[in-house]
């Protein structure tokens, strides 16, 4: 029997606390840092204790010879002994890169740490930044410099944190068009396996957020491990379960074969990735991601205004005087946000041109857009505009002027037959020049017009984006986000919703400079309650537009009731897509009263905590919002489906003071939902007073909703 050893020396521990999770680094005499930790918060924790932690979690000791990593560094390599995915791979003219790393630490404050380390031989400087945020997110991005002669070539450099082999479940999220964030649970696979999407602008099917959890994954309990990457454009997510370590969970850039060379003295960062760890299942992980957004400088601090889009109203067919009549129903009606959809434009009566020639169209306009915006403002309302900016229709003087500021395989514009993809084109705004042009052109319209706010639509993949004859997209989304920050430079009160073919494009990359997403083009209530859910598992709900359509639903055809579709945009930035010229005196009545509700309760609702209690009944869709000091709270309970029994379960109303005791009320105004001959005592117009314990712990019966029906639950503390 062999002698206890000693374990490799250690220069120091890092120790970040912040809001419940810690993360422990161990930085090694050589090399890079390792990560001990990243889970609960430990508590205070001496040097002694750090030492035993690192001695009880360790897998090897010296002189041991196992053919694997005695711990795995931040960025594991081959050399590390390593089998998984490297978190870089890199060469310089052609030849791979090993690096052998010479670290030194410094510790910014008490809730970040940033690592620089160099390879003098291999002429590579690499600056890891990690970073425990407001409530508990914990964020890491790399730096990767090329100090020596010749090009070095980034394969990817990827952002990794470990996560417990107890680690049992893997979830991932697909989706498509008006069908977003879809997600898949399976039972976590071994080896390395990646989640990638090359479309240029995330994607419906995006990766969105992977998630590692300890059996399959629960709304309100349950250890959960996710990770998301705040890029806008192609991504890979990662999880590598080898049969020698803890596993790893991941995510970076996927980046084309020659997309990034740095020549002598360049340089690449990574996009953000953030990571999140909860004890209390998926609303664990959405609080930490909603509470740093939250503390975010430039998060919204204004009511949410409640918005009316033109699009469903008018499509293409602009007429200035039902325009103006319909901006004067909507302030009628309480709308504080008026938005001119696509169709304003030079040439577009289609999608077919127009787009890249941001001029107002004299022969729909013919006294341009100041008299609809001059009068929008008259009514109180703020001024929107739909603008499709980094997109060029071949039938534009744009296209005809400059061909070649495409963003394209020469070879394949204009498009073979079949492969049209909207009839549209990438502007390739890595060109300084068509960055320019479209700057002036939106600047143009934006000041004089006095614009409150821009629709900024996305609607086409970006398809072998070539630039100067080499991939394009990196270069492309950062030339978008520049664009997206000087508009907002030069027009201070300027909000921006992020738009992509509906919510193609909603990663906390273009949220760090835009105010709103547009979570799909489904305005399909039932379809909505899952986009939104998931949705939200990362985006607070006042970031996410949710609007009320027409029946039935133009992307499913669906007809459902209006209370259910209210019910639903209730759930998040609240709006309109509808001609409601065309509504009938109770409809406009009724849109009315959900105006009032809305501008009632949007405090609570844009600022409180997210819940979705954990139902049984594959039917319902519950979901609640409870003010930070917990006297008050909304909860929605809907139907997609006919539930499965007669007695429908208990509803148990997590998140309420257990000490306090609640006002029960329905609120009615935006119409009664209908179910079965059987009504629970509670329901009335009278509130019942009911013990917060009794809520939590017993829950409220619940009444046998018909299908698509919804419920809006208003509890008091008294």
């Amino acid at each position: 029997m062999s002698s206890p050893r000693t374990p490799e020396p250690h220069a120091a521990w890092t120790v970040l606390r912040r809001d419940g999770v810690a993360i422990i680094l161990a930085h090694p005499a050589t090399g890079l840092p390792a990560v001990l930790h990243w889970g609960a918060d430990l508590g205070p924790l001496e040097a002694s204790d750090l030492d035993a932690l690192d001695r009880a979690t360790s897998r090897q000791t010296t002189p041991g010879t196992l053919d694997a990593a005695w711990r795995l560094p931040i960025v594991p390599e081959e050399a590390n002994g390593w089998s998984g995915r490297p978190g870089l791979l890199a060469t310089r003219d052609g030849r791979p890169l090993y690096p052998r790393w010479t670290s030194r630490v410094e510790h910014e404050d008490t809730g970040s740490v940033r690592v620089t380390a160099t390879d003098a031989d291999a002429g590579l400087t690499l600056r890891i930044q990690v970073e425990l945020g407001a409530g508990g997110l914990a964020l890491l991005h790399h730096e990767l410099i090329n100090d020596g002669a010749g090009d070095v070539e980034v394969a990817w450099l990827e952002a990794t944190l470990p996560v417990p082999k107890t680690a049992d479940h893997l979830t991932a999220f697909s989706g498509r068009w008006t069908r977003e964030k879809a997600p898949l649970t399976t039972a976590m696979p071994r080896g390395t396996t990646t989640r990638e999407s090359r479309r240029g602008r995330g994607g419906h099917d995006a990766p969105w957020v992977t998630l590692a959890s300890i059996g399959a994954p629960r709304n309100r309990r349950g250890e959960v491990w996710a990770v998301h990457l705040g890029w806008s454009a192609d991504v890979r997510h990662r999880t590598d379960r080898v049969t020698e370590h803890v596993t790893l969970l991941g995510a970076g850039e996927l980046l084309r074969p020659g997309e990034v060379r740095l020549a002598s003295g360049a340089s690449y960062r990574t996009p953000t990735a953030y990571f999140a760890w909860s004890a209390a299942g998926l609303d664990g992980v959405a609080d930490r991601f909603h509470t740093w957004m939250r503390a975010r400088s430039q998060h919204p601090r204004t009511p949410r205004p409640l918005v009316l889009n033109t699009w469903e109203a008018v499509y293409f067919q602009h007429d200035p005087a039902r325009l103006e009549q319909l901006a004067r129903r909507a302030a009628a009606v309480g709308i504080e946000r008026f938005v001119l959809d696509d169709g304003w434009f030079l040439g577009r009566r289609d999608d077919t041109a127009g787009l890249g020639d941001w001029q107002v169209d004299p022969t729909v306009w013919p006294q341009g857009l100041e008299p609809l915006a001059d009068l929008v403002h008259s009514l109180g309302m703020q001024f929107g505009l739909w603008f499709e900016p980094e997109m060029v229709n071949l039938d534009s003087e744009l296209a005809r002027a400059h061909p070649d500021w495409l963003l394209a395989n020469p070879a394949s514009v204009p498009s073979p037959a079949g492969l049209s993809f909207r009839t549209q084109y990438v502007l390739d705004l890595a060109h300084p020049d068509a960055w320019e042009h479209v700057r002036a052109q939106l600047s143009a319209l934006i000041g004089p017009l006095g614009i409150d706010f821009v629709k900024w639509d996305h609607n086409r993949d970006l398809v072998e984006p070539v630039h100067d004859g080499e991939p394009g997209t990196h270069a492309q989304t950062l030339a978008a986000y520049r664009l997206i920050e000087r508009l907002k430079a030069d027009h201070p009160s300027l909000e921006i919703e992020s738009c992509s073919s509906g919510g193609a494009r909603t990663d906390l990359g273009i949220l760090a400079r835009t105010d709103r997403v547009w979570a799909s083009d489904s305005n399909d209530p039932v379809e909505r309650q899952d986009i939104q859910r998931w949705t939200e598992l990362l985006l607070p709900p006042e970031l996410v537009g949710a609007h009320v359509g027409p029946s039935p639903a133009h992307s499913s055809g669906r007809a459902t009731t209006l209370s259910y579709r209210m019910a639903t945009a209730l759930q998040g930035s609240a709006g309109f897509e509808w001609d409601i010229l065309g509504c009938s005196e109770e409809e406009t009545d009724r849109i009315a009263s959900f105006a009032g509700l809305y501008k009632e309760l949007r405090e609570l609702l844009h600022t409180g905590t997210v819940v979705h209690p954990d139902v049984l009944d594959p039917a319902l869709r519950v979901r609640g919002v409870v003010a930070p000091d917990r006297g008050e709270a909304v909860f929605t309970v809907c139907t997609v489906s006919s539930c499965e029994e007669a007695l429908v379960e208990r509803l148990r109303l997590d998140g309420l003071d257990p000490e306090r005791r609640y006002s029960l009320r329905l609120r009615d105004e935006i119409g009664t939902a209908r179910w079965g001959w059987v009504t629970p005592a509670w329901v009335g117009r009278t509130p019942v007073v009911v013990p917060g314990r009794v809520l939590t712990e017993v829950g409220l019966q619940l009444p046998t909703l018909w299908p698509a029906q919804a419920l809006v639950l208003h509890l008091t503390a008294v």
